[in-house]
């Protein structure tokens, strides 16, 4: 299986449990990597027997900025779903990073990591 990755994807959501996040928001940086089989699209130089990178990042983008859910673990199922639309895509690994969590000690960073495959 080949792998295809997207990193650091930063976008400005309104997810969380908390009044504030939905009001204000705040940005949430994704990464997918996605298992493929790429030889066709390899051996035909042709962009349509793999996936569109390009258009799988505005697809990701406007899941976050869509509909606001309580929890990043549902964020992370959302983007996977969007990743597995996509026909030669097998499988998605899916990570949330939520760096402006409401955290009242000092943190780095919160992720959920998600994988996700059509078997």
């Amino acid at each position: 299986m080949d792998r295809v990755a997207l990193r650091g994807l930063r976008v400005r959501g309104y997810h969380g449990v908390f009044e504030r996040e939905r009001k204000e928001g705040q940005i949430f940086v994704v990464d997918v990597e996605l298992g493929l089989d790429t030889r066709a699209a390899a051996a035909g130089d042709d962009l349509s027997r793999t996936v569109h990178y390009g258009v799988l990042a505005e697809e990701v983008v406007a899941v976050v900025e869509g509909d606001p859910v309580d929890l990043i673990e549902t964020l992370a199922q959302r983007i996977a779903d969007t990743c597995l639309a996509h026909p030669p895509v097998q499988e998605a690994e899916v990570v949330v990073h939520k760096p402006d969590a409401p955290i009242t000690v000092p943190f780095d960073d919160v992720t959920i990591t998600i994988k996700r495959s059509r078997a």
